[in-house]
């Protein structure tokens, strides 16, 4: 841990030492798996909806959530935190969501596959099993689980992950239920409605938790990647936005551990991590320069030198600097020009106000660092502490005359809250209810601020779809320990020896074997790519080996290779009407492939050919029997027109028309090619071969020039 008066300039967080500043990290990733849900076996289907576009038929529950208890007896300051939001929850139930889902049912234990990855996964890392899979409760209460709580598994811990840096320790690996998906927040006088689908609700997800031993914003981005491929290697993890998400616990020195949830983008990441480093740096001298003025010990560097008695000095002290005495000034606002306050207004809201002795100049105006983000700022915390009330914002004195507030409302607020030249105001424009809990929040975090940064959860600022600037706004205190208590509805589950020593004697192939594997093959490097990044490489050596369906022979590497990766099986899907691609047989794939090798069938022909053999009922009349698959194949191919024209007849066809236009062909040359390709194909029809016709034209142009 670094000593001393930190040194760095917070307008270029990238400048930032982070050896110096005292820096730590641990990542944790969440994963979902390509399994059944964890405590319910509904199928772990994801459905596409927005709340404009999600089926008014699937059946929607309302229910409101309040905080309990922990085990230890205490109510978990999270969960006390969200039950004064004063929200309330409605559910889609969508049609892989069940009782269970809606709380109305017991868990059953855990999902067999889930498990299987859960242990292959910590095999991978080298972790030690726990001996009993025990389920826990974790109190969540913002809505996004029905029943208040989250179940979690501990499967093992210990091992560590290789980076190009540095190895990093794992702690622990867990087996989670993920939560609800929110699809929209409604509010009104009563509170806030927010709506979730259940479709999401209990997918298993695994998270893994390293341990502090990153050693800078780039080496977390490598830790990410790397825990990533891993998780990918198993081949059991689902795709896609969403599907893997990072959480980083990160603290300098001189601040204290946040965890930052939404960084999705690795490429992110460090500039995240810079700029949260800026940040904690910020306050660290903010809190002195407040401390110094009010003749109160500064901060030490180090926060493991902070003393308590102190810290309790300094928060009385900014407690009764900073009262929480809230004004109703509605009135000063009566003729304001602001759309925001005049339509809030109507709505029956109320301009409430508190007051900030000494912080005019403090809570600062919008500023851009030397990379573009936005420069910490004591407004923007403010801001993110009255949001989580639910308000859409706040205004403050440091801002104003703007948004439409003149200067005669400004004046008007100094004077009914009697301010000093010195001294700043926030503005709250909300039902009373909910601007006086947000006031009250402000008047938390300006206390704060007397402080180094309080231990929270922190969230990246997402706007369109992708970071703002890699900023973070507040979401929640950091959970303690009174979070967790046991899950009296799910039996402990041993983890025999003899499962274990089977998963770790069978551990999956990594992303470099795979590759060495393939570069055996008779594949270009592209090829080699692009089979790993589809996943697809499995399949090839299926096909290539002859292990797609007995009877068919091995297929060509080249071909095989190119016909997964032309959407072979999507294209089919569509025309065939399959729910999905694992519908259509890579067998049935195999079998085309061989007879267009053999001549059977024309390129273009291939796909119409194996959706006719899907329509028609062929295929699954014939599975197992190669012989009447070949011998449908060939009834198929003609009715289609799809058989090839001999090269004969390609011939004829091709020297009938250059002779026809020998002027054109003349003066276009090889340049002829594409407008010829089109007439001759035409007049071959469906048995022509592209590449057939292609090259017979090519050398009759050739010999002609």
């Amino acid at each position: 841990m670094a000593s001393g008066e930190p040194i760095g300039d917070i307008a270029d967080a990238g400048s930032l030492d982070p050896e110096s500043l005292g820096f730590m990290c641990g990542i944790e990733i969440h994963q979902q798996l390509a399994t059944g849900k964890l405590h319910s076996r509904q199928p772990g289907i994801l459905y596409d909806y927005t709340i404009d576009t999600i089926p008014e038929s699937w059946q929607r529950v309302h229910r409101r959530l309040r905080a309990a208890q922990g085990e230890g007896g205490v109510v978990d300051v999270a969960a006390r935190f969200e039950a004064r939001r004063n929200r309330s929850f409605t559910y889609v139930k969508s049609p892989n969501a069940g009782l269970i889902e809606l709380d109305e049912a017991p868990p059953l234990s855990h999902d067999a596959d889930a498990v299987e990855v859960a242990l292959t996964v910590s095999a991978m890392m080298k972790m030690n099993p726990v001996a009993v899979m025990q389920a826990m409760r974790k109190t969540v209460v913002d809505g996004s689980n029905t029943s208040g709580f989250q179940r979690t598994t501990l499967i093992a811990t210990g091992g560590a992950v290789e980076t190009n840096s540095a190895p990093v320790g794992i702690s622990l690996l867990t087996l989670e239920e993920d939560s609800a998906r929110k699809l929209d927040t409604v509010s009104g006088s009563g509170g806030e409605v927010v709506i979730y689908t259940l479709d999401r609700l209990g997918v298993p997800l695994i998270e893994i938790a390293t341990e502090p031993d990153i050693l800078s914003p780039i080496h977390a981005q490598e830790t990410s990647k790397a825990l990533g491929q891993l998780l990918r290697d198993t081949r059991r993890v689902r795709r896609g936005l969403g599907t893997i998400r990072q959480d980083l616990n990160v603290s300098i020195a001189c601040g204290d551990r946040v965890e930052i949830k939404g960084c999705q983008d690795l490429d992110w990441i460090p500039k995240i991590i810079e700029l949260e480093m800026a940040r904690q740096l910020h306050f660290y001298r903010l809190a002195n320069e407040m401390r110094a003025e009010n003749g109160q010990p500064l901060l030490p560097p180090n926060r493991d030198d902070d003393d308590d008695a102190t810290e309790e000095g300094v928060a009385k002290l900014a407690e009764d600097l900073l009262p929480c005495d809230v004004t109703d000034i509605t009135d000063v606002f009566s003729n304001c020009q602001s759309k925001m306050v005049v339509d809030s207004l109507a709505d029956g809201a109320k301009v409430l106000a508190v007051k900030l002795a000494n912080f005019a100049g403090r809570i600062g105006s919008k500023q851009l660092d030397a990379n573009g983000a936005q420069m910490p700022r004591l407004g923007r915390e403010l801001a993110s502490a009255a949001k989580l009330a639910g308000v859409r914002g706040i205004f403050h004195s440091d801002e104003l005359p703007a948004y439409g507030i003149e200067q005669a409302e400004v004046d008007a607020t100094k004077s009914n809250l009697d301010l000093s030249e010195s001294d700043a105001f926030v503005l709250c424009v909300a039902p009373k209810w909910q601007a006086d809990l947000a006031l009250e929040s402000v008047i938390n975090r300006a206390r704060q601020s007397f402080h180094r940064t309080q231990q929270e959860v922190r969230n990246v600022i997402i706007k369109k779809g992708a970071p703002e600037d890699g900023t973070t706004s507040a979401m929640r205190p950091l959970p303690g320990s009174a979070r967790m208590y046991p899950e009296t509805d799910i039996q402990v589950v041993p983890i025999a020896q003899e499962k274990w020593a089977e998963i770790t004697s069978n551990l999956p192939l990594t992303q470099g074997e795979r590759k060495a594997k393939l570069a055996l093959c008779d594949l270009s490097d592209n090829q080699v790519d692009a089979l790993l990044g589809r996943e697809a490489d499995d399949d090839f050596h299926a096909g290539k080996d002859g292990d797609l369906m007995v009877g068919l022979a091995g297929l060509p590497d080249k071909a095989w290779g190119s016909l997964l990766l032309d959407r072979a099986q999507e294209e089919i899907a569509e025309l065939t009407g399959a729910p999905s691609v694992n519908k259509v047989s890579l067998a049935l794939l195999g079998f085309c492939l061989e007879m267009r090798e053999a001549g059977g069938v024309t390129r273009d022909g291939l796909i119409p050919l194996a959706a006719r053999m899907m329509t028609s009922g062929d295929w699954q009349a014939h599975q197992g029997s190669a012989d009447a698959i070949r011998s449908a194949l060939e009834r198929r191919a003609g009715e289609l027109g799809v058989v090839p024209a001999d090269s004969g007849a390609v011939e004829e066809v091709v020297a009938r028309i250059i002779a026809e236009r020998a002027d054109f062909v003349a003066e276009r040359g090889m340049g002829a090619m594409g407008p010829l390709m089109g007439i001759v194909l035409k007049e071959l029809g469906g048995g022509a071969d592209g590449k057939a016709v292609s090259d017979a034209l090519k050398d009759a142009i050739m010999k002609l020039q």
